[in-house]
């Protein structure tokens, strides 16, 4: 923290207001529910003079005195605000946004200069508004922030209907995803195919996919950055659905005048309406088997006023998904499941030094946790076994964040932050009468210190080139060992027109944390385990480049990206290992440092997006040209291969249309390359006594006796078949007297497409009237979800 403070009092130094300026400032909030809102832009028209309200709607702007000056404040989805404000003296200024609930023709067809996304020094960023989010067709009409995601350039989406996000080439662990500021492990429900963020809690989803901020770190492929509403301070709001597989439920609205709450809820009911059809299924003897799976989510927020320069903001998400099979014969009984959940905490406290100079300090705690159960008795208690596996990751911490406008030329972030890590990567126990002495593997706690400091400052160096310039001091603690590492940041941005502009970025990022996948879906299963003396930081360096244009009529924004990326000391299993993997004699070590091999990965392409955020008709259409590459020593021979969601082609094509004030049609259809796959190239009968392997020119031939044996090629040889799908929904809206009621129909996979989910080799044995025999090999494709009819029923008061 001494380092923060140096770089504060260097900044004062550096910039001294002189008596011929003045100073506004102050917040931005929604009218009624008083919501504080970020991203507005704050602008004098027809002068260089502008800024743009940070997280919690907080805006300065330093100007030369005047008699007067027009400011004015635009956000998509909100009506225009001017004010007349006389300039002889330092002001606080609040203003007051009204949502916009029908936008006509007039409206959408002005662009405004100040919303003109070729004047930001950002680039790679993708900003979705939630009310666009919930307009978009979903599976089983669960709206999901993710699934959303996956339709943008840059973002590959992993096997249908899951919610992983693979960004520019990088695996779901290098998402850094944000909640409230606390850092979420596992965002998935339901093996992967829901996500656990509730869009009806959000108020903002921002995605940076290069060019990062020097503020964030800790992660190499990308940035998802969600905050949660502060709830209602005008009277209690309510929304809320009944969907096919689940139900939920948001409350907001005043505890206090200076206080307001937020509580949100779902759960599914699968494990309910199951139940009764699958309660007494029999396996053809006498067993009965009572399968269950449900999943819950709880977000909660509250805030308080303690003055006009100090809130406080406490918010915490808390949820939990469990699979369960239990079996019961007159013999034997058994029992299994699966369980796993995420809890996360902020304690956040604004405070206003002055009309420059905002602080944020937060304090964080984030936990996943991860459980198999198993056990079974037969014979009335003589052969027993059982099974315990657990992993978890915890963390504590603590950061503060300065956000510091000396004048409208230059908008300066620094601060510091510190995460206390506890790893328990895995524990195993397992127990039966025919295995001999119990089994009990355990890794001992790692416990780390991930910090890092850093300075940034958005520049308005030319009236036609405005860059972004920043500096991160990471590092990690291990028992035995420090890493500190440099994240040098720059993005920039060169005006060729009044709206059009050349951008540029270079970033460096390190990554302490890793996950370990055998299927790369982000299943619970997967284990994050921390950089240690064996296993060196990942690292990455990216430079990206393209133009952005705002085009007037119709209010469209077209951006036109490349980038290429390195990554270093990126992990993966060894070839046959596993996160059930034992090791040691006596098998009563689990070495998960043994099992892993450290390579790289090489990803570069190309992004089109063209975006329209507001008005009767909205989308985007993204198309990704892209290329990844891996290489380890200890995998496919030393030789490079591409992943399995490395995918050449991509492309989403979103629409929404305001048809009536009653009735939205909405529509998505993607395509994109198959995924890289290793299957059998062939099979054969084993002629060997002993078993034995032989490598050859990349091969591995594998053969006892009498065995139908496979020969594989190279790792990730086979490209599976294109996959692409249409959706379809319409909401129905009728405003009643004291709430709204939204009936919602979609369609999933409209035609039908039989999108590949897996392959496997199946064999046929043929016998002719000679009696001779052929076993053939066909390759059988897997489809997963055919044409799917979904319905909800949401309402609003």
């Amino acid at each position: 923290m001494h380092l923060v403070f140096t770089l504060f009092l260097l900044l004062l130094s550096l910039c001294v207001s002189g008596q011929d300026r003045v100073t506004i400032s102050g917040y931005v909030k929604e009218a009624g529910s008083e919501e504080q809102l970020p991203g507005v832009n704050v602008f004098i028209p027809d002068t260089p003079f502008g800024a743009v309200t940070n997280t919690y709607g907080f805006y300065s702007l330093t100007i030369p005195k005047s008699d007067s000056v027009t400011i004015s404040f635009s956000f998509v989805g909100y009506d225009r605000v001017e004010k007349r404000i006389i300039l002889d003296k330092n002001k606080q200024i609040d203003v007051f946004l009204p949502a916009v609930t029908q936008l006509d023709e007039v409206t959408v067809s002005a662009r405004r200069e100040e919303d003109y996304v070729s004047r930001s020094a950002q680039m790679s960023q993708i900003e979705i508004p939630i009310s666009q989010i919930k307009k978009v067709p979903a599976f089983f009409g669960e709206k999901d922030v993710l699934k959303v995601l996956q339709l943008m350039p840059g973002v590959q989406k992993g096997t249908e209907g899951q919610t992983g996000l693979y960004v520019r080439g990088g695996g779901p662990d290098q998402n850094l995803i944000i909640l409230d500021d606390a850092v979420v492990y596992n965002a998935n429900h339901l093996f992967g195919f829901f996500s656990i963020f509730n869009s009806d809690a959000l108020k903002s989803v921002e995605l940076t996919k290069g060019g990062f901020p020097a503020r964030f770190g800790g992660r190499l492929s990308s940035v998802l950055e969600m905050n949660m509403k502060e709830g209602a301070k005008d009277k209690l709001h309510g929304e809320g659905g009944i969907g096919l597989i689940s139900s939920r439920l948001t409350l907001e609205g005043p505890v206090s005048k200076k206080s307001s709450f937020l509580i949100s809820g779902r759960r599914t009911y699968i494990d309910l309406l199951a139940k009764p059809l699958i309660a007494q299924q029999q396996r053809g003897d006498d067993s009965q088997v009572r399968p269950g799976y449900y999943f819950y989510d709880l977000n909660a927020k509250m805030n308080y006023d303690l003055s006009y320069k100090d809130k406080l903001y406490i918010s915490g998400y808390f949820g939990r998904d469990k699979f369960y099979a239990d079996e019961t014969s007159s013999t034997s009984k058994s029992k299994a499941g699966l369980d796993w959940g995420n809890a996360t905490a902020t304690l956040r406290w604004n405070h206003l030094l002055n009309q420059k100079l905002f602080v944020n300090t937060s304090f964080i705690f984030s936990n996943f946790n991860f459980g198999v159960n198993s056990y079974s008795n037969e014979d009335g208690g003589n052969d027993e076994f059982s099974l315990q596996y657990t992993s978890r990751i915890r963390d504590l911490g603590i950061k503060t964040d300065f956000d510091y406008f000396p004048s409208p030329k230059h908008t300066v972030k620094f601060g510091a932050q510190a995460t206390f890590h506890r790893f328990i990567p895995s524990a195993l126990a397992v127990e039966g009468s025919f295995i001999g002495n119990p089994i009990e593997t355990s890794v001992e706690a790692v416990n780390t210190i991930e910090s890092g400091v850093y300075i940034e400052d958005t520049w308005q160096a030319l009236d036609a080139l405005k860059m972004n310039a920043g500096f991160r001091l990471s590092s990690f603690q291990t028992k035995t060992k420090n890493y500190v590492l440099p994240e040098p940041r720059f993005s920039a941005a060169l005006r060729l027109a009044r709206d059009f502009s050349f951008k540029a970025s270079y970033a460096q990022m390190n990554q302490y944390v890793h996950l370990l996948s055998n299927t790369g879906l982000g299943l619970p299963t997967d284990l994050w385990v921390p950089t240690t003396d064996k296993v060196k930081p990942q690292h990455s360096r990216q430079i990206a480049a393209g133009f952005a244009k705002d085009i007037t009529k119709p209010a469209l924004t077209l951006t036109l990206e490349g980038y290429y990326k390195v990554m270093d000391n990126i992990i993966n299993y060894k070839e046959g290992s596993s996160f059930l993997s034992i090791t040691g004699e006596n098998a009563n070590e689990l070495s998960w440092e043994d099992n892993i091999t450290a390579g790289r990965g090489w990803s570069y392409g190309t992004e089109l997006l063209l975006q329209k955020k507001a008005g009767k008709l909205s989308g985007w259409i993204g198309y990704t040209l892209s290329w990844t590459k891996w290489q380890f020593p200890e995998l496919n021979f030393g030789k490079t291969f591409y992943p399995r969601y490395d995918r050449r082609h991509d492309l989403s094509v979103v629409g929404i249309y305001e048809l009536t004030k009653r009735i939205t049609l909405s529509a998505t259809w993607v395509y994109g390359t198959g995924n890289a796959l290793t299957l059998p190239v062939a099979r054969f009968t084993g002629v060997s006594d002993n078993f034995y392997s032989v490598a050859n020119n990349g091969k591995v031939y594998t053969s006892w006796y009498g065995a139908r044996v496979s020969e594989y090629g190279e790792k990730n040889s086979f490209r599976a078949e294109p996959f692409h799908r249409m959706d379809i929904a319409i909401q129905l809206r009728k405003k009643k007297r004291r709430h709204e009621r939204t009936w919602e129909f979609g369609i999933y996979n409209v035609y039908n497409r039989r999108n590949p989910f897996f392959y496997d080799i199946s064999e046929e044995t043929k016998t002719n009237s000679n009696n001779n025999t052929t076993v053939s090999n066909t390759l059988k494709r897997y489809s997963l979800f055919p044409f799917l009819p979904s319905f909800s029923y949401n309402f609003k008061f």
